[in-house]
């Protein structure tokens, strides 16, 4: 592979963005691919993937090159060539990277590849809490597996089109597809490309959605013509779901803290030909309040600490606090005191959450179920979604029931 230099300046920049700023990795890409018109889909990829990569494996680098936060432009290049190195691309002979040790590099990667939190670049607290949540061995099958890059996979609107045709008109604009076994709306990319430029995109045929993340609605277990309200819509990959497997038919309430959020569901629902959704904001208690013993079907997609998609958001490893899985879980035991009093009597309601912790999804369930609230609530069933298994995020879901 030939480095060219303004592509490096580039990823540069991204990385002191994300590492000095605090800046959202994809929102920074999204600033930095912005830089020059002219790059094209190979420049755009190297410049996105080479800056995730080294944002994955911030620790080790930083570990191995010696440098600390806040990281000069001198460490920023420092990182990228321990990144060269371990990829085995040549170094260039440019005046930032010259007298890169590479036989020192290679050394210290033998070295600190013994150590499970070094190696998988995590931090201490992060390490030491997944370990004792999961144990030593499913801990670190789980943490290796999230420290892979996410595949692309596509769910299939089938609203507007089978999986089988989407599949022979996506090759048609050369978008190789594959078919995910138990996923029965899923195509996978064996090799990247950007979809959102297609005009199946556009006319709303599929969403990019991981595949762990389209089990969820399926679990639900909702039929055309019932009343279903999706809580925690955020901008509504579950809720274009549940639309689909009602058939359109029936009413869809997606509610979400975040006007914002809901602003972009409609936008989505409209591409995807979704006309049986209706958003509120829940800009006070009265919101749930109105819904309570209404709804044959609830979803509870809960905030999380996001431990499942590490994957897919590498730097939320740098951005988490213990102190923020502390929070959350108290915020997730509150929607499940409140929020399910939406359902009726007979209605099912699903907890979801893409964490792996028990403390986030199992635990909590437990203890709505031993609550007032949770009282006249049954368990039916639940499924722990770990990427060392599946190939895929982390997820948790739960299946209750209203007596």
């Amino acid at each position: 592979m030939r480095l060219h230099r303004n592509l490096v300046f580039a990823v540069i920049d991204a990385l002191h963005y994300i590492f000095n700023e605090r800046g959202y990795a994809d929102k920074v890409i999204e600033k930095v691919l912005k830089y020059d018109k002219r790059w094209g889909a190979r420049d755009r990829g190297f410049i996105a993937e080479t800056t995730y990569d080294i944002v994955r494996w911030k620790r080790l680098y930083a570990t191995i090159s010696e440098v600390y936060e806040p990281y000069t432009r001198e460490d920023l290049f420092r990182l990228f060539a321990v990144w060269c190195v371990l990829k085995g691309i040549r170094i260039p002979d440019w005046k930032q990277l010259e007298g890169t040790p590479e036989r020192r590099i290679k050394g210290k990667f033998d070295e600190l590849s013994k150590i499970r939190k070094i190696k998988e670049s995590i931090p201490d607290w992060m390490d030491e809490l997944g370990e004792e949540a999961l144990g030593a061995k499913l801990w670190s099958q789980e943490i290796t597996a999230l420290n892979k890059q996410a595949s692309v996979i596509l769910r299939t609107n089938t609203l507007r089109i089978k999986r089988e045709q989407l599949q022979i008109l996506l090759a048609k604009n050369d978008i190789e597809t594959e078919p995910i076994e138990g996923y029965p709306d899923a195509l996978e990319l064996p090799i990247r490309k950007n979809v959102f430029a297609t005009e199946a995109f556009k006319e709303g045929l599929f969403e990019v959605q991981d595949a762990s993340s389209q089990l969820v609605a399926p679990f639900l277990e909702v039929k055309p013509g019932q009343r279903v309200v999706d809580a925690c819509a955020g901008a509504g990959g579950k809720t274009l779901h549940l639309a689909s497997q009602m058939e359109n038919k029936g009413q869809l309430i997606a509610l979400d803290i975040y006007e914002s959020k809901l602003k972009k569901l409609k936008v989505r629902a409209r591409r995807n030909g979704v006309h049986n959704v209706e958003t509120r904001a829940i800009d006070s208690t009265k919101v749930i309040k109105k819904l309570y013993n209404s709804a044959d079907r609830l979803l509870l997609d809960a905030p999380c600490s996001g431990l499942g998609v590490l994957r897919r958001n590498p730097d939320s490893k740098w951005k988490l606090e213990p102190d923020f899985i502390t929070r959350i879980m108290g915020v997730q035991q509150e929607i499940l005191q409140n929020y399910s009093k939406m359902v009726k009597s007979g209605g099912q309601m699903v907890y979801a959450t893409c964490s792996i912790l028990p403390q986030e999804n199992a635990d909590q369930v437990a203890k709505f179920l031993d609550s007032e609230a949770g009282s006249g609530f049954e368990f039916i069933k639940e499924q722990n979604i770990y990427a060392s298994k599946s190939g895929y995020d982390g997820f948790y879901m739960a299946l209750l029931k209203k007596q």
